[in-house]
């Protein structure tokens, strides 16, 4: 097949690889333009863009589709089909409408459940057992289209959105190889998505990251699981200061929200109101990643002290 790939982030990268690997013709990469990044602020390119460059495929980085010479560029590569994969931009009708084939779209969730730019964190942070991940095709309104296919990954006690991530972009390139040959055989069923069972899944902001330790302490974890290893929940201390909370686990301890409970070698219990929290992993501001008992250490904390 002759395939237009349009994606960005790291998600999208075994998905490029694997169709690359089986042999189809791929006959761009359109990805985003290099954006600003890091303290320094210099420009950095996608995941998608290395990939690309690695496996000497054309390359194309619009700021929008809609440009006519971004449509003229499309239209010479001559797709049988458009597969996008967290490219992080909406597709005009004129691109819709440009393959034989279509559209299709992996998205990172079992659909209708988590429509929207972070799936994966907001499942985790819903206390959700299982995930999965969708091939759509890819219509006018976001992540609403037919479904081809889906596989579906359990979410494990022990995951972050990190491990769920890494293990849904490997599910998810078998995903799109299945789908492929089932397009060009004319096999495809387009089952449409059950609307009264949709959910959102948007876009994490600052106010999604803010912990606060109060509260039903597993749903308290399952927040601090659901935003790491990034962007992270965070607390912020009596002092202002933030700090990232990386890793946490429920504990049979109880006392007032916000106390420290015990400390000890390895860990920091910290009362909800509702229980406790046990901290294991920490990132002060402008720090590096350590225990919890470390940072303790560090700022002389004890048990009985209120810390945020």
């Amino acid at each position: 097949m002759r395939i237009i790939f349009m994606g960005s982030p790291t998600f999208a990268v075994p998905s490029l690889t694997r169709l690359a690997d089986a042999g189809h013709t791929l006959s761009l990469v359109v990805t985003q333009p290099d954006r600003p990044a890091g303290r320094g602020r210099d420009l950095r390119p996608s995941p998608v863009k290395l990939a690309a460059e690695r496996l000497a495929l054309p390359l194309a980085q619009p700021e929008r589709l809609s440009d006519p010479v971004v449509l003229a560029t499309l239209q010479e590569a001559r797709p049988d089909v458009v597969v996008v994969v967290a490219f992080g931009q909406f597709l005009p009708r004129p691109v819709r409408e440009l393959p034989p084939l279509g559209c299709i779209n992996l998205h990172a969730s079992l659909l209708p459940k988590y429509r929207g730019a972070a799936p994966i964190h907001r499942a985790v942070m819903a206390g959700e057992t299982e995930t999965g991940v969708t091939i759509m095709r890819v219509e006018r309104r976001m992540d609403a289209g037919p479904v081809l296919l889906q596989r579906v990954c359990p979410i494990l006690p022990a995951d972050d959105a990190g491990s769920v991530h890494d293990r849904l972009a490997v599910l998810g390139a078998e995903a799109l190889a299945d789908a492929l040959p089932i397009l060009t055989d004319g096999r495809a069923v387009w089952t449409p998505q059950d609307e009264s069972r949709a959910t959102p899944a948007p876009k994490l902001g600052d106010q999604d990251c803010h912990l606060e330790i109060r509260g039903d302490p597993v749903a308290l974890v399952n927040h601090v699981r659901g935003l790491s290893p990034s962007p992270g929940a965070y607390l912020i201390l009596l002092d202002g200061r933030r700090i990232r909370i990386l890793k946490a686990e429920a504990s049979s301890e109880a006392g007032p929200p916000g106390v420290i409970l015990r400390t000890d070698q390895t860990v920091v219990v910290v009362g909800t109101g509702m229980g406790a929290v046990a901290l294991r992993e920490v990132q002060p501001e402008g720090k590096r990643r350590m225990t919890a008992a470390e940072f303790a250490r560090g700022r002389h904390l004890r048990a009985g002290v209120r810390c945020v």
